[in-house]
């Protein structure tokens, strides 16, 4: 490891690690037009959801949400309705958002088992249980 990016921060060696991995999934999501963060948000809102509960889905707050909710909005692959209550802000996939997420899995796929192929299988259920056992253990954005 070149000692210029050695660092005891866990963050920092998870973060360094999560953008080699969002390149290699967004090298074969480009394809469909999609970055794997316009992937993951699309596959998070199978049914209307209101915008706080798809940012809590994906680990983010609402303001980079909607920041990244608005080309996907532009592409006509989600639009945005009100609730039953007029201060709801509701998520809905549409058609266009439908089909691209048909188009995009397979592309998906073939990062995921590229990744197992690189790291193994057995490390790579490994790592998605620790980083599970992580996530559960840190405080959500409201109890931090």
């Amino acid at each position: 490891m070149d000692p210029l990016t050695q660092s005891p921060c866990t963050c920092f060696r998870l973060r360094r690690a999560a953008r080699r991995l969002s390149q290699i999934y967004d090298a074969h999501l480009a394809p469909a037009g999609l970055s794997l963060n316009a992937y993951s948000i699309l596959r998070r809102a199978p049914t209307p959801r209101q915008l706080g509960d798809l940012a809590e889905a994906l680990g983010m707050d609402r303001t980079t949400l909607t920041r990244n909710l608005k080309p996907l909005l532009s592409a006509g692959w989600l639009e945005q309705r009100r609730g039953d209550d007029a201060r709801q802000r509701l998520i809905v996939i549409t058609a266009a958002g439908k089909a691209c997420l048909r188009r995009a899995r397979p592309l998906w796929q073939q990062a995921q088992h590229d990744v197992e192929t690189i790291f193994g299988p057995t490390p790579t259920a490994r790592l998605n249980a620790l980083l599970d056992q992580l996530d559960h253990a840190l405080p959500t954005g409201a109890d931090a």
